[in-house]
């Protein structure tokens, strides 16, 4: 088969995907699951058999490998790279207060740091996901004109914020009571499976206030349409 025919076979399956589908490639499947969760397990484990010390270079060394493991199957590395700073800054966090619960913090607080911002942004009617949807696709803010689509965007907007919101509570409630097995849980329960529902509500979000855009830009088309007619 040839590379042209196989680009067709790969853009022929990428149009016939669910909705769903979508969203689970973009968040990189199971194997994106399996990659966020192995640096905080392995550092729970490892500081409970080892010590805190052990822990860290323990879930550098997993990080680590993950970005050579994504290098060498010629994936993405991106994600690989933002992981592994991530699980620096968390390891760094629990070696300087000494407990390996430290390793959630920065978790639980940019949860509610986010949580805020994406309220926020609903209260004074300027939805954070529309203007990153304007961002990433190039168009002005004229979708702000359009009531439907606000309200899409509102929507997609306050699923995040529930999300954000959920998991700063839960999580700052098991870091409280000293519950780090179960931090791991909530962290991983409420990290990739939440993101994933969010992200498909928010991919419906768009498609209708795209669909609101152009019956606007329609409604506004016709008038000026039915003006440059010819008198009879």
């Amino acid at each position: 088969m040839t590379p042209a025919a196989e680009d067709d076979d790969a853009h022929s399956v990428a149009a016939h995907r669910t909705p769903a589908e979508r969203v689970m490639a973009q968040l990189g499947g199971v194997a994106g699951m399996i990659y966020s969760s192995l640096p905080v397990l392995v550092f729970v484990l490892t500081s409970r058999l080892l010590g805190l010390s052990a822990a860290v270079g323990a879930a550098l060394g997993i990080a680590t490998l993950i970005l050579l493991w994504r290098l060498v199957r010629r994936e993405s590395v991106q994600p690989a790279v933002s992981g592994l700073i991530g699980v620096a800054v968390c390891a760094l966090i629990a070696y300087l207060l000494g407990e390996s619960k430290g390793y959630f913090l920065l978790g639980i607080w940019t949860s509610l740091l986010w949580a805020a911002v994406f309220a926020v942004s609903i209260l004074i009617r300027r939805p954070v996901v529309g203007y990153i949807w304007g961002w990433l696709h190039g168009h002005d803010r004229g979708w702000r004109e359009v009531r439907r689509a606000v309200y899409a965007f509102d929507l997609a907007t306050l699923t995040w914020v529930l999300v954000f919101g959920a998991r700063f509570v839960v999580q700052r409630l098991l870091y409280e009571s000293d519950h780090t097995g179960w931090l791991v849980v909530a962290r991983i329960a409420m990290g990739w499976p939440l993101t994933a529902a969010s992200a498909l509500v928010t991919y419906l979000a768009i498609k209708a206030a795209q669909r609101a855009l152009a019956s606007a830009l329609s409604a506004a088309a016709a008038p000026a349409d039915a003006t440059d007619l010819p008198p009879r």
